[in-house]
């Protein structure tokens, strides 16, 4: 029983692995340009999708590193046609922009693959169990964790111990000061939304051997991914971790506890309880941009 318990909790913690590595650029996103991306969850099902068209060539290794930057180079150009023009414009503007180009790469994904779901398969490579006594965890779910780790420290090294990441964090509390010193931000923008946007595609390439891979599966993921946010605090790297870390053990506990039908709605539970004590989040940073 309490192997089992442990195994629930451990794929909830999947859940917020994932979950994570959309919300990550979810937030860096919003925090730099002001953008709510409601399109980010479509990102996520395009590299999917572009597994299932780029594994039989240039196998699953290579879709992992490929997809990601295909998806990436797409959120460039989405960046410097649409998302550059409503930077400085109400919120409320970009909303309704990614809302729409949500729908429309959704429909395009369903008119290009059909609405059917489809599968794919766990490389061979990467299949069978990890044992410990009776325990028992699937080899490539604890690669998930483990891949997981790598991108969060790599994004975290990126931010705080680099000339890149010092502009972006200054670009987030005061992007004013920041002009004034006679430094653009539009290269760093674009190169946010293309880092956000691919680490959404590397999501949909780890988590298309696991789920069925299917046009409306960015519609799920977003609201989730928007609450680690919300539980994390704008503006906050380690607060967007620790949400979603959070999110995922309280899923994981609730399923194993028997009571898998509250797994979803404990997560809102979770979030209504944060903005009621901590309104700007767990970790959340007086942005002067939106304050």
């Amino acid at each position: 029983m309490l192997t089992l318990f442990i195994q629930q909790v451990l794929n909830g913690l999947l859940d917020g692995v994932y979950y994570l590595l959309i919300a990550l650029g979810l937030s860096l996103i919003f925090s730099l340009g002001g953008i709510v991306n409601l399109a980010h969850g479509a990102f996520y099902a395009i590299g999917a999708y572009l597994t299932i068209v780029l594994a039989p060539h240039i196998g699953f290794g290579g879709a992992i590193i490929a997809s990601p930057l295909l998806v990436a180079l797409i959120g460039i150009v989405v960046e410097r046609g649409l998302f550059q023009r409503f930077y400085r414009s109400d919120p409320i503007l970009s909303l309704l922009l990614t809302f729409g180009l949500a729908m429309v790469a959704e429909q395009s994904l369903r008119m290009i693959f059909g609405a059917p779901p489809l599968s794919f398969s766990i490389p061979a490579a990467l299949r069978g169990q990890i044992i410990f006594g009776e325990f028992i965890y699937s080899r490539y779910r604890a690669l998930l964790l483990l891949i997981a780790a790598a991108c969060v420290l790599g994004l975290w090294f990126l931010l705080q111990r680099t000339a890149f990441g010092r502009v972006v964090r200054a670009g987030v509390q005061n992007p004013d000061m920041v002009g004034a010193l006679g430094i653009s931000l539009q290269p760093y923008m674009m190169a946010v939304a293309g880092l956000g946007i691919g680490l959404a595609g590397l999501a949909g390439v780890l988590l298309a051997p696991i789920y069925s891979i299917h046009p409306a599966m960015g519609q799920e993921i977003i609201t989730p991914a928007f609450v680690v946010v919300v539980i994390g605090g704008l503006g906050s790297f380690w607060g967007v971790v620790v949400a979603a870390l959070m999110v995922g053990l309280v899923k994981g506990i609730t399923i194993g506890l028997g009571y898998t039908q509250w797994s979803t709605a404990v997560i809102y539970l979770m979030m209504l309880l944060v903005l009621l004590f901590r309104p700007r989040g767990l970790f959340g940073e007086r942005i002067q941009r939106f304050e």
